[in-house]
């Protein structure tokens, strides 16, 4: 079988990735000389390999873009390395109808965070989440197939707990105006015990910031019950004289800038 070949056979069953081993057993040949043809074929741009050992086929409409869109390969590369994981962050909040543009790297949790990815103009970046397994999770169906991200309310915890990630707290708060109007109150307060109470305490005042304290009802009863000292709303920043937030254990020692505010 010519490489060529191999890429019409894998498309044609619906397949956009596969492995180096998997290469070499196709085409028969020497470790060596599978390297080589699948490097000519990258080199024409028919291919591209976000990871050692794992290449996707690289479609006309995305030529330009060097690699597959990361939606598209994410769930079988993190199956290749056997990780749990799912689309987090703005990444998911642009599937709930809440980013305002779409984000400029994709970004994926772990258990354990790992070096960002380039794979042609397509950059992910990997965060780690240690209880990855409880945080509350839906598919989205993708041209290639399913991807896990995380659900609103999991979101809009994780946008607390990884604010300069997402663009610091002005535009947290931008998403959170469109997030809240899709968040559950009953599930928020069910996602926030996979995160640190603190992630909870700041995202219950920056969504009331948002003015969407119906959505924050049931996360303030949770602080109520599991936040046993005050903490700041930016950690590395001095405290202010502003008045804490008895509600949610906060000392508001920033003010978000935000068009919204």
């Amino acid at each position: 079988m010519a490489s060529r070949d191999l890429i019409e056979e894998l498309t044609s069953k619906g397949r956009y990735s596969f492995t180096s081993e998997e290469a070499r057993r196709a085409l028969k040949v020497s470790p060596g000389a599978a390297k080589q043809a699948l490097h000519r074929l990258a080199g024409q741009g028919l291919l591209a390999s976000p990871a050692r050992g794992f290449y996707v086929i690289v479609p006309p409409e995305y030529r330009s873009l060097g690699c597959l869109p990361a939606e598209q390969f994410i769930p079988d590369l993190m199956a290749h390395k056997g990780l749990s994981y799912y689309a987090g962050l703005l990444s998911a909040a642009q599937y709930h109808g809440a980013a305002h543009q779409r984000p400029q790297e994709f970004q994926v949790f772990l258990r354990r965070s790992q070096r960002p990815i380039q794979c042609g103009k397509v950059r992910i970046r990997f965060m780690a989440r240690q209880a990855i397994n409880k945080v509350p999770v839906q598919t989205l169906n993708t041209p290639r197939g399913e991807i896990r991200i995380s659900t609103p309310e999991a979101t809009a915890i994780d946008l607390a707990g990884y604010p300069m990630q997402a663009g610091g707290y002005g535009h947290v708060v931008t998403v959170l105006k469109e997030l809240a109007e899709v968040i559950d109150g009953d599930a928020l307060a069910a996602a926030a015990t996979t995160a640190p109470v603190t992630w909870s305490q700041r995202l219950g005042h920056l969504l009331e910031l948002t003015g969407s304290a119906d959505a924050a009802a049931d996360l303030k009863e949770y602080v109520r019950k599991h936040a046993h000292e005050y903490t700041k709303l930016v950690p590395s920043q001095k405290s202010t004289r502003t008045p804490h937030l008895p509600d949610w254990k906060l000392i508001p020692n920033a003010i978000p800038e935000s068009d919204l505010l």
